[in-house]
């Protein structure tokens, strides 16, 4: 699992101690998906799309089309089952699709891997656990990540 994370740009920390004259990163900001999850989803590709670094035009709606496949086809599971939590097949349904998002990180490391970043995709997946809401809430955020590509000028492949 760590040769997927490093071969998708994540990269892990040595082990040896900062230099004293060396202040220590803030700890990274955990992204939260709020209530008002399209305008979060808006705010993403609008950063990706003004990022200068970013080639937006090469991030077309194929690229993301394979994670939303993947989502809707949980998402459709998640509201036939009844209850508030998710059973043991659809947790481990979402567990894989963190492990499809990391592979697609890896084969598009300059397209996929920065919109993963910006959009807190495999935060939110590892933040969900047996929540049937969170799952929800995520597939919803999803789909809004995708509409507003197309709606800022994302191109279909």
């Amino acid at each position: 699992m760590r040769a997927a994370f490093e071969k998708a740009g994540f990269k892990t920390r040595e082990k040896t101690p900062p230099p004293r004259s060396q202040t220590p990163d803030p700890p990274a900001r955990k992204f939260v998906l709020q209530d008002n999850y399209a305008s979060q989803a808006e705010q993403v590709i609008t950063g990706l799309k003004q990022d200068r670094s970013f080639d937006y035009r090469n991030f077309t709606t194929s690229k993301i089309r394979n994670i939303l496949a993947m989502v809707s086809e949980i998402y459709n599971d998640v509201l036939m089952e009844k209850g508030d939590t998710l059973s043991r097949d659809l947790q481990g349904r979402i567990e894989y699709m963190q492990v499809r998002l990391v592979y697609e990180c890896g084969r598009e490391p300059k397209i996929v891997l920065p919109f993963v970043n910006k959009a807190g995709l495999l935060e939110l997946l590892g933040d969900i656990g047996d929540s049937r809401q969170k799952f929800i809430d995520f597939a919803r955020y999803m789909e809004a990540l995708v509409a507003y590509h197309r709606f800022h000028g994302g191109k279909d492949n």
